[in-house]
């Protein structure tokens, strides 16, 4: 067939572990090893930025409040962010990327997808790159990556999500449709927690005779039906941009307390877009904001 005369595409996507709690535990050694939050203070109305692999065996995790989190976890040390020095490792991490090859494609400080097909002739020979690139990582930053490679972006993904930390997993055509039976509906991008997706209704028996349908997926969750049915038979065609065209812009604030007047909502809401967040006491004056 024409396609498989084609060169394979290799795709590589690589994550630090644990990216701001890494980079507090290198710059201070006495904390490795110890349950590490960086977020909010418990005595805040703040969240978990992230958290150590040793906060997680606790159920500590990203985005809890970080009251719950010290209820899990009261001998947690928590960190104060410091996106100054994830910003500046950042770029040491992405210029690592782009000395490799030129389709890099940040989605965030600490992660990227990287195409890599023109680089090495097969399977192989990538895996031995994404070593390389992770020991630079280690020896540039004093950091740790997990890494996935695969044949399309879905699947590098999930390989680097597989085995943390410091992981490195393969996904072969011929591996992944063992590898995708293997995982929890909820790993597919799209479905999450929705109530009307279980995994019984996806692999009777750890099965895949009983799957649904593209039309009965787009029924369940609209347009996104169609990309989760192509994801669960391992299909994805979005290439690697090394350059995308940003489609909104978010930011997220954290009050110290319930506000119910109108015109300090809209004195945070203006701020906000200007990167200041407002004191909800003083709407004019303005105060630096962690999360």
């Amino acid at each position: 067939m024409e396609e498989t005369q084609r060169k394979q595409r290799i795709v590589l996507h690589i994550a630090l572990d644990a990216y701001y709690v890494s980079i507090g535990q290198r710059d201070h050694p006495e904390l490795r090893g110890k349950p590490v939050l960086v977020g909010a203070s418990p005595q805040s109305r703040g969240v978990v930025a992230t958290c150590s692999y040793e906060a997680r065996a606790f159920g500590v995790r990203s985005a809890m409040p970080a009251k719950t989190a010290y209820r899990f976890c009261p001998q947690a040390i928590f960190l104060p962010p410091r996106f100054y020095v994830y910003r500046a490792v950042s770029t040491q991490i992405m210029a690592i990327f782009k000395s490799v090859t030129s389709l890099v494609e940040p989605l965030s400080l600490d992660e990227a997808y990287l195409d890599i097909t023109s680089c090495v002739s097969d399977f192989p020979e990538a895996v031995q790159l994404a070593r390389i690139i992770k020991e630079r990582i280690r020896e540039e930053t004093g950091l740790t990556a997990s890494a996935g490679v695969s044949f399309n972006k879905l699947l590098s993904k999930l390989g680097s999500d597989a085995h943390k930390r410091d992981g490195l997993t393969l996904i072969t055509l011929e591996q992944a449709t063992a590898f995708l039976d293997s995982l929890p509906v909820e790993k597919f991008f799209g479905v999450g927690g929705h109530r009307g997706c279980t995994q019984k209704a996806w692999y009777p028996d750890r099965g895949r005779s009983q799957q649904m349908s593209e039309e009965q997926l787009r029924e369940l969750l609209g347009s996104g039906g169609s990309f989760l049915y192509q994801y669960v038979h391992a299909e994805d065609k979005r290439p690697v941009e090394a350059v995308r065209e940003r489609k909104s812009v978010g930011k997220e604030v954290t009050l110290e307390r319930d506000i119910t007047d109108r015109g300090q909502m809209e004195a945070i809401l203006a701020f906000s877009r200007v990167g200041a967040t407002p004191d909800p006491v003083n709407p004019g004056h303005t105060s630096p904001h962690c999360l």
